[in-house]
């Protein structure tokens, strides 16, 4: 998110001003108008956070060069003052775009934080240590503004929360958390848990897909160049010369023509209808349908509803003991998990049995038909031992093991369905290839 300063006077004449957060400038504009129009304040100044590229030296020393983002080059220039640097020069950085770290460098930040915690260093140091070392220049500049907020006192929400952006939203939240809860090396320790996790499954995922899914467009353009190109050289040869065709190579040379004639507009509409497709799956809609379905699929939908329960209950571990609130911590599980479907019957669902009927947390889950009978099962035992948080760390463990070894099976079974798919395509080209090479003219002399 960009951060946006805003200037104004009210009807009194007095000066109001502010700070906010927002995706873009006309978002910003729009709530910053809409803000003024409310409390009748007369907007004087309308400043986006941007980047400024330095030059500045103290005493004798070397001059040396860095970057800063502010609202303006004034800023710059007194920060630098108040340091006792003599500027150079200031110059406003007109390429001002931040690209998202990998997420590898997110789960180190978290992970280091984490050990450094436990060792009871203390955080404002730990910042320190890692904007020197880290490489990436998005996330060494995002730790530096966490840096100098939280040294300015700000809300930990709000210090986060304006870099989802660059650490994602659920991370955003989890260190807001941590910030104003007693314990931030177990929130921490939670939290890089669950992207290291997170990544892992992607890494698989990917693996197990990306090989099958490359041989099958490759054995599609096989076949439709065979069946295009190649199969009807020999094929109109017979029917030049009045041989009658067996049935399957007459129904090849039918599509052979049909793909010929109508490729022009066959190759924009599957193109097409496959970026509808996704488009449509990337809209919060399709996303909610998708991820309906996909838990139902056989063999891998079951890989990953096992894997969203694995992620709720790892998040309610993390945040149990310091969000105070259980609906809080159920709401926050519940966008976690990687699912919409899960994520919209648990807070349409559940959450308001809760609030307006009283009943229990497992009660309420067990309403929304998202959590295998296992899981409702461990944590009606947990409920009752009154040891939920314990409870939801085992589940979340308990199903990542199983998750493990599911993934194993699914990219052996993938392996095996890709093999049986290419077999069977083989074996019906060498058919009609078989067939057409057997067709025998009437009249021998007439080749």
């Amino acid at each position: 998110m960009s951060e946006f300063r805003y200037l104004g006077t009210s009807a009194t004449g007095q000066v109001v001003h502010g700070v906010l957060n927002a995706t873009n400038r006309r978002e910003a504009k729009r709530r910053i108008d809409d803000l003024c129009q409310r409390h009748r304040v007369h907007l004087t100044a309308f400043q986006r956070k941007v980047g400024f590229v330095y030059r500045a030296q103290r005493g004798g020393q070397k001059p040396i060069q860095g970057q800063q983002r502010a609202f303006c080059k004034e800023e710059v220039e007194n920060g630098l003052r108040k340091l006792n640097y003599r500027v150079v020069w200031v110059r406003r950085k007109w390429l001002d775009f931040r690209i998202k770290p990998p997420a590898k460098d997110v789960v180190m930040f978290i992970r280091i934080c984490s050990d450094l915690l436990r060792e009871r260093l203390p955080y404002e140091e730990i910042l320190n240590l890692l904007i020197g070392d880290t490489r990436n220049r998005t996330l060494a500049e995002t730790l530096r503004e966490i840096h100098q907020d939280l040294r300015d006192g700000r809300d930990g929400h709000a210090v986060f929360g304006k870099h989802a952006d660059v650490l994602g939203r659920f991370t955003a939240y989890m260190l807001s958390v941590a910030s104003t809860s007693g314990n931030m090396a177990e929130v921490y320790d939670s939290t890089a848990t669950f992207l290291e996790r997170n990544e892992e499954f992607k890494k698989n995922l990917k693996s197990a897909l990306i090989m099958p899914v490359v041989i099958v467009l490759a054995l599609v353009c096989a076949v439709v160049y065979y069946v295009g190109y190649v199969f009807p050289a020999t094929a109109e040869m017979f029917v030049r010369l009045g041989i009658e065709l067996p049935r399957m190579t007459r129904l090849t040379m039918g599509l052979s023509h049909f793909l010929r004639d109508h490729i022009f507009w066959l190759a924009p509409a599957f193109w097409g209808m496959l970026l509808g497709v996704v488009l449509f799956f990337r809209t919060a809609t399709g996303r909610y349908h998708l991820d309906r379905q996909i838990i139902r699929i056989p063999v891998i939908g079951p890989l990953f509803h096992r894997t969203s329960i694995e992620i709720f209950a790892r998040v309610f571990y993390a945040l149990y003991s310091g969000a105070g609130e259980n609906i809080a911590v159920i709401r926050t599980a519940a966008e976690a998990c990687r699912n919409r479907y899960m994520e919209r019957q648990i807070k349409e669902v559940a959450v308001p049995m809760m609030l307006k009927e009283g009943r229990g947390l497992v009660e309420a889950l067990e309403s929304t038909e998202v959590f295998t009978s296992a899981a409702i099962s461990r944590f009606r035992s947990g409920q009752e031992a009154g040891s939920l948080r314990t409870t939801a760390f085992q589940l979340a463990n308990y199903y990542e093991r199983e998750t493990t070894y599911r993934m194993k099976n699914v990219v052996e079974l993938t392996n095996v369905c890709v093999s049986l798919l290419i077999m069977v395509v083989m074996m019906g080209l060498t058919f009609v290839s078989s067939e057409t090479a057997m067709i025998r003219p009437k009249n021998p002399l007439a080749m």
